[in-house]
C-alpha cells in the first residue's frame, strides 16, 4: 500500500499506490468543487474534479515513465516525461482565461482561474506520489476559500452604481452635495431626454465603501427622492469568491 506522507517518486510505483493517488485527488477536488457549486460558481463540484485527475493522470503518466530510455542510438528524439505537467499547466491556464471575464472595469471569475491553477497543482503533488504536500496545498485551500470567505466580507471595499435622475430644467440639484454627507461621492457621466420629452434624465456614477456583507441601504435614494425623481439606481458589483 502507499505511505500516507510519502515524498518520494518511485521509479515503480505499485498499482494500489497509484490508485491511491487517483483516490486522494478525487477526494481533494470533491472537497474545493463543492465549496465553489454550493456558491455557485461557474467551475464547480464536475469541473474541480476533471482538472485534478487529469493533472494527476499527467503525473502518473509522467511517474511510470521514468524509467525509460531517454535516447536511443540512432534517434533524435529525447523524451521527457516531465513535460507533462507543463502541458497540463498550459491547459489549465486557458481553462482560467475563459473563465476571467471583463465588462468594463469590473472583472470577475478571478477566484475561480486561480482556483483551477491550484487544484491543477494538487493533482501534481498527489500524482508524483508527494501525499503530504497534496494534503496540506488541499487544508490550504479550503481555509483559503471557506474559512478566510467571513474576512473578505468584512474588508470595507469601494461599489458602485449607476443613478438616474430626471428634471424639467437644463440641470438638477447638486446630487454630489446631497449624497456626500451619507458617504456617497456622486460624479455626472451623462444626461438624455426623458421619453415623455418634458424632462431630462441625468446619469450619474455613484460610488461609496463598504464590507460587502452589509447590504446597500436605501437612505441615500429616499435623501435623493426630496430633490427630485429617481428613475435608476444599478449597483455594479462583483461576487466575492
Amino acid at each position: 500500500m502507499f505511505e500516507p506522507l510519502c515524498c518520494d517518486m518511485p521509479l515503480h510505483p505499485t498499482w494500489p499506490d497509484l490508485v491511491g493517488r487517483l483516490l486522494l485527488t478525487l477526494v481533494a477536488g470533491f472537497l474545493i468543487g463543492l465549496n465553489r457549486e454550493a456558491r455557485g460558481h461557474s467551475a464547480g463540484l464536475r469541473t474541480t474534479i476533471l482538472v485534478g485527475l487529469a493533472a494527476c493522470v499527467a503525473m502518473v503518466q509522467a511517474n511510470m515513465l521514468l524509467d525509460a530510455s531517454g535516447k536511443a542510438p540512432d534517434s533524435f528524439v529525447r523524451m521527457d516525461v516531465m513535460r507533462f505537467a507543463l502541458g497540463v499547466l498550459t491547459g489549465v491556464g486557458f481553462i482560467g482565461g475563459g473563465a476571467i471575464l471583463r465588462r468594463g472595469d469590473l472583472v470577475t471569475g478571478v477566484t475561480t482561474a486561480a482556483t483551477m491553477w491550484i487544484m491543477t497543482m494538487i493533482g501534481l503533488a498527489f500524482g508524483g506520489g508527494q501525499f503530504g504536500l497534496g494534503v496540506i496545498a488541499t487544508i490550504l485551500t479550503l481555509v483559503t476559500l471557506q474559512a478566510l470567505k467571513w474576512v473578505d466580507l468584512k474588508i470595507a471595499r469601494d461599489h458602485r452604481a449607476i443613478l438616474s435622475v430626471s428634471w424639467p430644467k437644463s440641470s438638477p440639484p447638486d446630487i454630489g452635495s446631497i449624497v456626500r454627507p451619507l458617504g456617497y461621492d456622486a460624479r455626472f457621466v451623462g444626461v438624455e431626454h426623458h421619453p415623455d420629452g418634458n424632462r431630462f434624465v441625468f446619469s450619474f456614477n455613484v460610488q461609496w465603501k463598504q464590507p460587502d456583507e452589509v447590504e446597500p441601504s436605501t437612505d441615500v435614494l429616499a435623501v435623493i427622492t426630496e430633490h427630485c425623481p429617481v428613475e435608476r439606481f444599478e449597483v455594479i458589483g462583483e461576487k466575492p469568491f
